[in-house]
């Protein structure tokens, strides 16, 4: 056997380069031997052209710049020897793109190689031209590709029909060209145009919805033809795993998919197929597993009976038992789409999806629990939370936020009781109180004054749990909040929800004195922590100047939001001492959906009243606007302004005296209708930077002639 000695030194040269024992060898050997290729192509045509290209492919290769070759790509397509057209069509393949306008120049080769005598001429130019043809060269070449969709060999078909598909992805309009010609592939044998064929029709169908219903027609020769794959015996050529052909299989199966979407007829048609191909296909195999796969896809995505549905679930459920950590997951994601329609059957896999939950693989883990908690239902919340409060102490950090989150979301809808309600999130805090969002602490303390029969249970378990670990700051903040509030609950001792503990007005103020002074402590949970101390002034009796002491200390902090809590609190204790136990009573309950409770939610609208009949004007008409109305009066400039007209209604600020340490400010509601407003309530709120100062608000409601006034504190 006698070896070319131009093929050697391509041989020679990948051997020299991969012996190179640093990188700047490498390179040097690289920039010797370009040079010896630019020498080669300057020599014009003598006989070594093709072999100086190819080492200049390998060059490419390994991600050295080759661009000065692409001129020689040009040449040897022109060539009429095969070796060096395959030489220069290769190149062009690699070295050149529809950017470039040498990719032009090789235009009317590719046209002259498609209309020859050689198929496998015609072969290299089809693939080119599939590769990187440009718009320009589609337009220019479809009606020779749309020739050769109809020559008379299966080589040359096949390779048509996947340049017909590129063309309709660079060029949408060319698709009705290719139309009639698909259809009439459909009847061929061989399995590479059947497998083009499919892709064709289906690229045809995407883009076009008439070409959609026309190729609709042809859902039951796309079902003989796929009775034929599952049926046929053993065919070596194209036997996979003990699967017939799995490529044409999954082909078809995704054809099938769009042609019967929406579609009674279509779907009717190739749902025995389907129950056919759910039942009789191998799954132990990963060729097996794909068809059954898009098997699945297809039932779900058709207008397919409830039975072959239900089929389909307990495929995937098959699938979730599989050793493949890949099955497992495509199994997951599928039943993570069809939970919503098909909730009853991806229940009855509930048991399987939980325990994929112990997966060691982070991606599985992630998939079962989107899962977990999409099935979690009034039947089944004890049991599902308990699962994933498991799941919650062990899960890796990147799922932590994702699972709490998501278990507040299920508490939220599913809550058999306020009681357990509030054990959850607290159980949540407690494990990962610093994965949870900013909404969970305001959200928490709202269902907790809603729950006025468990305002004992709640400041106790608190406590409990803000003596035990102050690390957790979203769960500090809400024992702050909470013992503020109820702090005289916990002091008496008496619950009997809980075991009480005996504590001490020394031993809240010790707990909260802990919670200011620690270094894991964030400014905003310090200042719940001092507001709660200032609140236990009006609910205890013998440690009144132990608060005092502490209020003073921070009135010198140097953070500027506590600072100034502790000098406003150290006014109320001096100054405005009269109207501490007014200011520091207990919040009212709140309504979540209560002005003030948006949690930054402001897209609620304003309901136009049922003007048929005389009827009450309610509050509730007016309490939604005026908490998403953000007015920003600035009365030393502006001494009245007008917040709000609407329906007969009217609400005006005015200045009516400021002085450096006092303003009056002055709301006048005004009812032009006939009708009464009841439930009329006065709520104000002030910039942060104003926040816990002390206001005296002068309010005078006006209907028609009469006049209302009062005054109240704030």
């Amino acid at each position: 056997l006698q070896i070319n000695p131009l093929t050697m030194r391509l041989q020679e040269m990948i051997r020299v380069i991969r012996s190179a024992r640093t990188q700047g060898e490498e390179r040097g050997i690289i920039q010797r031997e370009c040079a010896d290729i630019r020498s080669q192509f300057r020599q014009g045509d003598n006989g070594e052209r093709s072999h100086s290209l190819a080492k200049l492919l390998y060059v490419h290769m390994l991600g050295y710049p080759a661009h000065f070759g692409q001129m020689e790509c040009v040449r040897l397509i022109a060539s009429p020897r095969y070796s060096e057209k395959r030489i220069g069509y290769l190149g062009a393949m690699m070295l050149l793109d529809e950017n470039q306008d040498a990719s032009l120049l090789i235009t009317n080769s590719i046209k002259n190689d498609l209309s020859h005598s050689s198929q496998y001429v015609q072969s290299l130019a089809l693939c080119t031209l599939a590769c990187m043809g440009s718009a320009e060269m589609c337009r220019d070449l479809a009606p020779e590709i749309e020739r050769l969709l109809r020559a008379s060999h299966s080589y040359i078909k096949k390779k048509a029909t996947l340049c017909a598909v590129h063309i309709i992805r660079k060029v949408p309009e060319l698709a009705e060209l290719f139309t009639p010609s698909a259809r009439t592939l459909l009847s061929e044998k061989n399995h590479g145009v059947l497998h083009g064929a499919v892709v064709l029709i289906t690229e045809l169908c995407e883009r076009n919805p008439d070409t959609l219903v026309q190729f609709r027609k042809a859902v039951p020769e796309l079902v003989q033809i796929m009775k034929g794959l599952v049926t046929s015996s053993y065919s070596p050529e194209h036997n996979v795993a003990g699967i017939s052909d799995p490529f044409l299989q999954v082909r078809i199966l995704r054809l099938l998919r769009i042609l019967g979407h929406n579609n009674d007829t279509a779907s009717d048609a190739m749902n025995d197929l389907l129950a056919q191909v759910a039942t009789n296909t191998d799954s132990s195999k990963t060729a097996g597993s794909a068809v059954l796969y898009e098997t699945v896809l297809t039932i779900m995505d058709i207008n397919s009976e409830s039975g072959l549905r239900v089929l389909a679930v307990n495929i995937l459920g098959r699938f979730l038992l599989n050793n493949d950590r890949n099955i497992r997951y495509i199994s997951m994601t599928s039943l993570q789409k069809i939970v919503q329609t098909d909730h009853n059957a991806v229940q009855r896999h509930r048991g399987t999806i939980v325990d994929c939950l112990k997966d060691q693989d982070t991606s599985v883990k992630r998939r079962a629990l989107e899962l977990s908690l999409a099935l979690v239902s009034a039947v089944n919340i004890r049991s599902m939370m308990k699962e994933l409060l498991i799941f919650l102490s062990v899960c890796p950090p990147e799922l932590r936020s994702q699972t709490a989150s998501g278990i507040f979301n299920a508490a939220e809808r599913y809550s058999p009781s306020k009681r357990w309600h509030i054990d959850t999130i607290l159980h949540v805090l407690t494990t990962a109180g610093g994965d949870v969002r900013d909404e969970t602490v305001p959200n928490l303390i709202q269902l907790i004054t809603t729950a006025s029969e468990l305002h004992c249970y709640t400041v106790h378990k608190l406590y409990r749990a803000l003596i035990k670990d102050i690390a957790q700051q979203s769960l500090v903040q809400v024992a702050c909040w909470c013992i503020g509030e109820y702090g005289d609950l916990l002091l008496k001792g008496e619950c009997e929800e809980i075991e009480p503990v005996q504590v001490t007005e020394d031993d809240i103020l010790d707990a909260l004195e802990t919670v200011l002074q620690s270094h894991m402590s964030s400014p905003a949970t310090r200042g719940f922590a001092l507001t709660a101390t200032m609140k236990l002034s009006t609910r205890i009796t013998d440690n009144v100047d132990r608060i005092r002491s502490i209020v003073s200390i921070y009135g010198s902090c140097i953070d500027l939001e506590l600072q100034q809590r502790a000098v406003e609190y150290n006014a109320l204790f001096k100054k405005y001492d009269h109207m501490r136990a007014a200011v520091l009573e207990r919040m009212p309950v709140m309504d979540k959906n209560s002005p003030g409770h948006t949690n930054g939610d402001t897209s609620g609208e304003i309901k136009e009243p049922d003007t048929s009949k005389p009827k009450p004007v309610e509050a509730g008409l007016l309490s939604e606007p005026a908490s998403q109305k953000h007015c920003c009066v600035y009365v030393h400039v502006v001494p009245t302004v007008s917040v709000y007209e609407k329906n007969g209604l009217s609400l005006k600020i005015q200045c009516d005296k400021q002085t450096e340490t006092e303003v009056t400010v002055t709301l006048i509601a005004s009812n032009s209708t006939q009708n009464d407003i009841t439930n009329f309530t006065l709520q104000a709120a002030v910039p942060k930077v104003c926040n816990h100062s002390i206001f005296k608000l002068g309010s005078v409601f006006a209907h028609t002639n009469s006049r209302y006034s009062f005054q109240q504190p704030y």
